[in-house]
């Protein structure tokens, strides 16, 4: 079951808004070593951006996102929206990945798994379930297949050096971000 609450947290930090996870589908890349390795880069200039503007009121926006494009760019991103694009990208393989074994399980496939276990599991209070059942539907409903294959090879390369608590960082509105790790055991 925390492989599915990891898939459900992944999807909502990937979400950034109500209509990102609706938009993924439209907006998914081939991504490239060149990408994954430029959204390991920034991770650091990311965070202490996000970790700056959290610390103080933060009403300028405009100044908030031109310090996020600044650091994107630096670190070989055309725009901190290709940048988003990316994170959402990695963060949609991350979602499928089991951190223990590094194996990648379609986020629809493990649902559908979750939801039937959840069902056949005499030991869950009946309201519990009820509740737990609403909320897999519900990450079903916003589960989007990978359209690149090949992005799951490469977020599997570099798994172990993606930190994706700075996926979150990715969010447009500023200093309420929050962060999650979205790492879960089995």
């Amino acid at each position: 079951m925390n492989q599915i609450v990891r898939l459900a947290i992944a999807a909502a930090v990937a979400g950034f808004s109500s209509g990102a996870l609706a938009q993924l589908a439209e907006t998914q890349i081939q991504l490239t070593e060149k990408h994954v390795e430029g959204f390991i880069a920034v991770q650091a200039g990311i965070s202490a951006v996000v970790e700056k503007s959290q610390g103080a009121i933060f009403s300028d926006s405009g100044k908030h996102k031109a310090e996020l494009d600044a650091v994107t760019r630096k670190h070989g991103f055309k725009s901190f929206a290709e940048y988003e694009t990316v994170a959402a990208n990695i963060s949609m393989v991350m979602a499928g990945i089991d951190p223990q074994t590094k194996l990648f399980t379609d986020p629809q496939a493990a649902i559908r798994k979750e939801i039937d276990d959840v069902r056949s599991d005499k030991t869950i209070p009946a309201s519990e379930k009820k509740q737990l059942l609403v909320e897999l539907n519900e990450a079903l409903k916003s589960a989007q297949p990978v359209q690149f294959p090949g992005n799951i090879d490469l977020v599997q390369k570099y798994y172990d050096q993606i930190d994706v608590t700075d996926i979150a960082s990715i969010a447009s509105s500023p200093p309420d971000t929050s962060v999650v790790r979205t790492v879960g055991s089995e």
